[in-house]
């Protein structure tokens, strides 16, 4: 089952284009990362780069990958297209690709990702993968485009973004506490509520982005040419695609 994230950002497509293209800017807002850098490359040629990613305190996971965009296309919308591998043997993902689509409207950029990838470690790193890996990174990436959101369309920055989140979960956490240690009666219904209640404008959560698909579609052409010129090793099946 691949991972489709949509979400509606009113903002200047030059500067999603941006926040999303540039390393320093991406791995401030994208949970899923902790350092990306570009590797250097011919003029022309499709852009290589390295990601790290901090599982633990003690344990950073990293991988290398390979991207081409297209910024101009004759319908006004964008396209970004990766393939990524990580060679790391407690990196339960091995390799995969997707897609990043900015398709401009009346109604703001819909920003759209559609990714998949292999798991390792044989049956149990597909049943450990399928229970909670690939549910964990859906979150993480609609989390992280709504806090992007947050950046482009409020001026909230990623950083002031985390915090607000941590605010906010301890906010609640502490009223499902109190009610517990005072209300016993009504503690299923705190904590009941606190689960359902939205969360504040300011506070990034992935509710608010689109998770399933409109229909499905091929995928974008410059994968495509983009699998053609990596190794075979990083030629995963990427999701359908928006149109």
């Amino acid at each position: 089952m691949s991972l489709y994230i949509e979400a509606r950002i009113h903002a200047e497509l030059d500067d999603l284009w941006a926040r999303t293209q540039e390393p320093g800017a991406h791995q401030r807002w994208d949970l899923r990362f902790t350092a990306i850098d570009y590797l250097p490359c011919q003029e022309g040629e499709p852009q290589h780069f390295r990601y790290a990613t901090r599982v633990l305190p003690f344990l950073t996971v990293a991988g290398t990958g390979v991207s081409a965009g297209e910024k101009r296309r004759p319908d006004g919308t964008r396209t970004s297209a990766l393939r990524f591998a990580s060679p790391h043997p407690l990196s339960l993902l091995a390799e995969g690709s997707g897609y990043w689509r900015y398709v401009p409207g009346e109604d703001g950029i819909h920003f759209v990702t559609g990714y998949d990838y292999r798991p390792r470690w044989g049956r149990l790193g597909r049943l450990a993968d399928r229970v909670l890996f690939r549910p964990l990174m859906g979150w993480a990436t609609a989390w992280s485009f709504d806090r992007l959101r947050l950046w482009l369309e409020r001026g909230i920055t990623p950083e002031r973004a985390r915090w607000h989140a941590i605010a906010e979960a301890v906010a609640r956490f502490l009223c499902v506490a109190a009610a517990v240690t005072f209300v016993p009666l009504l503690a299923l219904a705190t904590a009941a509520l606190m689960l359902v209640l939205p969360p504040l404008p300011t506070t990034p959560a992935a509710r608010r982005c689109l998770r399933t698909p409109p229909k499905p579609a091929r995928a974008p052409r410059i994968l495509d040419a983009l699998a053609r010129r990596t190794a075979p090793a990083t030629r995963t099946p990427l999701a359908k695609e928006h149109p």
